[in-house]
């Protein structure tokens, strides 16, 4: 008997009661402070039931640190005000049976001085300015050119995801997970278009996975492996982050991660919001399939799944679970509306980021 989307599983010591996933979403609505909000709360509470919406939610992506935020108004991890808005959270998710996990962010250079401390430059592996925009409070606008971090430096960030792991399993969270992909800070450091270094963190492949391989063995050395998962999106140039061929660097990614036994994986397949094809340029192909096999854990696959596309996936053994994304914001009883065969709410792309209830929780469930 095949399994099924809708069946239990368990990642790492998280038990979920389907294979439904609530993907990070961005979405700007933290309150002062950058914390979460009561309309936080209700937000995440309505996806969370897992008879009708996710069996497991991954929070939006939430900052580190001060230095590690890149967008107006996103929840960070790093203040005792933030870790209470979050216990509000998580104490709702699991009122009403939910799983949830909060995603651990550091943007590194895709960031604005005006969003950071004082004013100062974005943090990177190298002084590589993205082609790429952000959103501040004049709108979207062009990122800020970064500064290379300084060896003696990097061990501070390492440390940050430590910290920031554990508030999180003190804010109540079921688990983290590693904001690894999208040209974010350890994406960067992961590609050659980005990390320029010539020390002990840049040129090979091994130095690249350096800071990759730290962030991992602190979090899991803080809150056990079984409670942290990453995400990786191989084969996409998100944020202007370049790799001529991404196959050999993310198999090693996998062969690293292997021994850390996570509880997931999460992989972004082809780019986020846009083409999910599996062409990577020049006729090549990315082959999900050998990176998995190599990094011998649990597997969650995202971007642009169908129904049809998600129940091929469970049933056939290629994913553990599916994670959707912008059908979670219109569509708070996703799981049930698979289920059933119902038809979507089509999402308003004009209140995704920043604004209040309109476009947030005003989406209706089935009667």
């Amino acid at each position: 008997m095949s399994t099924s989307l809708f069946d239990p599983v368990k990642l790492g010591d998280i038990e979920l009661a389907n294979r439904v996933v609530m993907a990070p979403l961005t979405r700007n609505r933290a309150g002062a402070g950058r914390v979460p909000t009561p309309l936080t709360v209700t937000y995440y509470t309505q996806r969370a039931n897992p008879r009708d919406g996710a069996g497991l939610i991954v929070t939006e992506a939430s900052p580190i640190s001060p230095m590690g935020h890149g967008y107006l108004d996103t929840p960070g991890i790093h203040s005792a005000e933030q870790v209470e808005g979050w216990r509000a959270v998580t104490k709702a998710v699991h009122g009403v049976g939910g799983k949830i996990v909060l995603q651990l962010w550091h943007v590194g250079r895709i960031s604005h001085a005006s969003l950071l401390p004082g004013g100062q430059a974005p943090e990177a592996p190298s002084e590589v300015t993205a082609r790429s925009k952000t959103f501040t409070t004049q709108g979207f606008e062009p990122v800020s050119s970064p500064r290379a971090l300084r060896a003696d430096e990097i061990p501070s960030i390492v440390n940050d995801y430590r910290l920031a792991a554990a508030r999180a399993i003190e804010a109540g969270f079921d688990g983290v997970e590693i904001h690894g992909a999208n040209g974010y800070l350890i994406d960067q450091f992961l590609r050659s278009g980005t990390n320029l270094r010539s020390d002990g963190y840049g040129g090979s492949i091994a130095n690249r996975t350096r800071f990759l391989r730290e962030v991992v063995q602190a979090v899991t050395g803080e809150i056990g492996a079984g409670r942290t998962g990453l995400r990786l999106s191989p084969g996409a140039p998100v944020n202007d982050a370049q790799e001529p061929d991404p196959q050999p660097l993310f198999n090693h990614v996998a062969e690293l991660l292997a021994p850390f036994h996570l509880a997931y994986v999460h992989v972004v397949e082809g780019m986020t919001g846009g083409d999910r094809g599996f062409d990577i340029g020049a006729g090549a192909t990315f082959d999900y399939a050998a990176m998995r096999s190599l990094a011998k854990t649990p597997w969650m696959v995202n971007n642009g799944y169908s129904r049809e596309m998600a129940l091929e996936a469970v049933a056939t053994g290629r994913a553990d679970a599916v994670a959707f994304g912008r059908s979670f914001i219109s569509n708070p009883d996703l799981t049930r509306r698979l289920r059933e065969n119902a038809a979507l709410v089509k999402a308003d792309s004009s209140t995704f980021y920043g604004g209040g209830a309109k476009g947030y929780t005003d989406y209706p469930a089935l009667a």
